[in-house]
């Protein structure tokens, strides 16, 4: 099994960024351990800051990849282009928040990103990728 995590805008800052919302640890550290825990499955990472490179990457792997697991941060709230890159592919995307975004402000709680996914985790904090992981070793 193939599955990638694909990170948005600033999330290259988690364990240094508002750690009262997002956490103490690191992605690396996080994203090692969670290698470790799942030796069965090849699973990748990619971070970008850049919306495009989101896409671009989306378009890369949506056809070959078992899953995708995507936090795309702000861009979320805002990026049309990421929800139809979502919707383009065939490869099933799972929707990852680190908080709870509908205990936040009201702009955060629109998805571009929703309507296409597979499913929604939120609000369980890193582990929220831990969860969307393990949504793929089920039967749908």
């Amino acid at each position: 099994m193939k599955i990638i995590i694909i990170n948005g805008p600033n999330l290259n800052l988690l364990g240094k960024r508002e750690t009262d919302v997002y956490g103490d640890q690191s992605f690396q550290d996080f994203f090692t351990q969670l290698q470790f825990k799942h030796t069965e499955v090849e699973l990748q990472q990619f971070q970008s800051n850049i919306e495009g490179e989101l896409i671009d990457k989306l378009q890369e792997v949506g056809y070959d990849y078992d899953g995708i697991i995507l936090n795309a941060a702000a861009y979320t709230h805002t990026s049309i282009g990421i929800g139809d890159a979502v919707k383009a592919i065939e490869t099933p995307v799972v929707e990852v928040h680190i908080s709870n975004t509908f205990s936040r402000e009201d702009f955060r709680h629109k998805s571009y990103i929703s309507p296409n996914a597979q499913g929604i985790i939120l609000g369980f904090g890193l582990q929220s990728y831990e969860l969307a992981l393990q949504s793929f070793f089920t039967e749908k």
